[in-house]
């Protein structure tokens, strides 16, 4: 399996989410950036997009993520990428006769330098419910068979069946400050890929936000001295457009 291809069935499954009569649309728009100079000489900049599209009968969720980092590095420092990473995702969520279930079609793709693999990606779909919505929190899950593709950075692919999970929890603490908690997983018989992201968010003014956040990415399945475990800690303006 190619990335070409990958990346079309990507886009195909979320055009195919789109297929009604808009109703509210959001996008929130995320930048950080830090860079040092002196004795130490780095470079950070992340960035991220997020959409939530309501329609007659879809629910869908867009997401676009990107981490690059330059360090000085070496006894006569030169500088070098230490990070580069691109993710994107696309859910689609079907309503029933009752909105709250709902049959659910799941696509990502990841690309990260310094992982143990050129790519990973998932096409998945199952039962999706809302089990609460009310003024100040909302908790819904999703859970289905799907199938992955990757590639190790030895040229090995890893293709095969999967089963997804993953939790939404948003909890409104105040009227500017809002508290997040994404938590996802694979499970396959040659990787089990998990990602959580846990964040707070504050209100500056009109529709600009600060947020902290904390992700942790693991494999189970790395190569040579890789880290199973990925973590970031990130301070982030947010702008909501919509």
């Amino acid at each position: 399996m190619k990335k070409p291809l990958i990346l079309l069935g990507l886009c195909a499954a979320g055009n195919a989410f789109a297929a009604d009569e808009v109703k509210p649309f959001t996008m929130d728009g995320e930048f950080g950036y830090i860079a040092t100079t002196g004795n130490t000489e780095t470079t950070s900049v992340k960035g991220k997009l997020s959409a939530h599209q309501e329609l007659t009968q879809w629910s869908n969720d867009y997401t676009l993520e990107a981490l690059y980092k330059k360090d000085e590095v070496g006894d006569s420092p030169v500088d070098e990428t230490t990070a580069q990473k691109y993710f994107l995702s696309a859910q689609g969520n079907y309503k029933l006769e009752n909105p709250d279930h709902r049959l659910f079609g799941f696509a990502s793709y990841e690309d990260d330098r310094f992982s143990s693999y050129n790519y990973q990606a998932t096409l998945a779909a199952g039962w999706s419910q809302k089990m609460w919505e009310d003024d100040t929190s909302k908790f819904s899950y999703s859970i289905g068979p799907g199938y992955s593709f990757a590639e190790t950075t030895d040229g090995v692919e890893q293709n095969g069946m999967i089963v997804r999970a993953a939790l939404d929890y948003n909890w409104k603490i105040s009227d500017t400050a809002t508290f997040k908690q994404l938590l996802s997983t694979e499970v396959g018989s040659d990787n089990t890929k998990s990602k959580s992201e846990t964040s707070v968010s504050a209100q500056i003014s009109g529709g600009l936000s600060l947020k902290l956040s904390f992700l942790m990415d693991h494999n189970s399945d790395v190569e040579g001295d890789t880290d199973k475990l990925d973590t970031q800690t990130a301070v982030t303006l947010v702008y909501s457009f919509f």
